[in-house]
């Protein structure tokens, strides 16, 4: 008998400030509710018939057929990144958050990186990737030196020129960056910004960024599928996340409808097999959440809801699909930045139970232990299985 998760990360979709929120300055954060409050409402039924109205208060009715369980979870690990939120997903909790540099990096960082790719560079400073190419993409065509900057989360980004740098160029300098960043300094992510344009005016990011991570410090639910043998399938910016650990397969998508268009893809293709297909959409996170976009970031929220019910039908009988979050990025706060918030926990399946409460998860990790518990992997060494309230 085949039994297959579908695990749809619904990148910074939070519903609810953390209990320590205040340590992270994120008070009032809830990006669904506060959204839904901006908005007067927000009409979600394909997540609200899966529970998330139980969840967060979307200004409007409750509906009485609740097809999925339902319940929220906080994260254990410090932090409020990408990484942290995905790895904790797969099993993994960190014990101290990765460095954040809100001033910039130090000099010996800056100073060691210069001398690996042979250049000064510009910047090095927290900014908006946007905003920085306008402020910096002129003189960085003029000199040739590529853009560093960070933000509040921990990532040294790296934007150049797609076409007179050179994407490739763009992704060795980011490699040097990733193995100089290690120990003290071992930032979560290098990430790659390559952008196009003429001048200010018209410089615009393009799709060919990557990500450079570490490595899961300890195995994580990935690994115990790719052991066994099991479909073990990244979509989306799972392969960056886990620096590719533990996954039999991985695509690389553009935005939330291709992401989803792959997710049908892969299910068609794996019908039969046992494992997980793990998918990240992100344009709720990078398109809307940093850009403080209310109005695009619920647009999005309706179009993956629709699309969210043509993969439904298309489950099979065994099949689970948990749908979650990685952490908040609320759009309608001054802050720009990811929000510490809980993050909805939504379960379905055909044979699975209806209209369960699974209540509030003390760690992110109960989802991983509860696929490696579905697909009869033996068990993570964090996070408690609902397999047994759902079943």
């Amino acid at each position: 008998m085949a039994r297959r998760v579908i695990l749809v990360i619904l990148d910074s979709v939070g519903i609810g400030e953390l209990p320590d929120a205040c340590v992270y300055q994120d008070q009032g954060s809830n990006t669904l509710g506060n959204l839904a409050r901006t908005l007067g409402q927000l009409n979600l039924p394909v997540l609200e018939g899966l529970g998330l109205g139980e969840l967060v208060d979307l200004g409007h009715a409750r509906t009485k057929s609740i097809i999925g369980c339902y319940g929220k979870m906080a994260e254990a690990s410090p932090g409020k990144d990408t990484t942290t939120g995905h790895w904790e997903l797969a099993g993994v909790i960190l014990k101290k958050p990765f460095p954040l540099y809100p001033h910039g990096f130090p000099l010996e960082i800056i100073t060691a990186f210069e001398k690996s790719i042979g250049t000064r560079v510009l910047g090095n400073i927290p900014a908006s990737g946007t905003e920085i190419i306008k402020q910096l993409g002129e003189e960085h065509l003029r000199t040739g030196y590529p853009i560093v900057y960070t933000s509040a989360d921990s990532v040294f980004q790296v934007a150049c020129h797609e076409q007179s740098f050179g994407l490739q160029k763009l992704y060795d300098i980011c490699q040097k960056a990733r193995q100089l960043l290690s120990g003290d300094y071992a930032v979560g992510r290098v990430i790659a910004r390559p952008f196009i344009g003429t001048g200010s005016a018209d410089f615009r990011r393009t799709f060919n960024r990557k990500d450079y991570s570490l490595k899961p410090p300890e195995p994580t639910v990935l690994d115990l599928l790719l052991q066994k043998g099991l479909l073990s399938s990244g979509i989306g910016k799972i392969e960056d996340i886990f620096a590719g650990q533990g996954l039999s397969s991985s695509m690389h998508t553009r935005d939330n409808a291709t992401g989803l268009a792959a997710t049908k893809d892969i299910m068609r293709q794996t019908a039969g097999k046992s494992g997980l297909i793990f998918v990240n959409l992100v344009d709720f996170d990078m398109m809307y959440g940093h850009r403080n976009d209310v109005q695009g970031y619920a647009q999005a929220l309706r179009e993956t809801d629709s699309g969210l019910a043509v993969l439904m039908q298309q489950l099979l009988d065994e099949d689970l699909l948990i749908i979650t979050a990685d952490h908040g990025c609320d759009p309608t706060t001054p802050s720009t930045d990811h929000s510490r918030e809980y993050v909805p926990l939504l379960v379905y399946g055909k044979q699975a139970r209806k209209s369960i409460d699974l209540g509030i998860r003390n760690t992110f990790a109960d989802v991983g232990q509860t696929i490696a518990a579905y697909c009869s992997v033996g068990s993570l060494a964090n996070g408690t299985s609902f397999l047994q309230e759902i079943t």
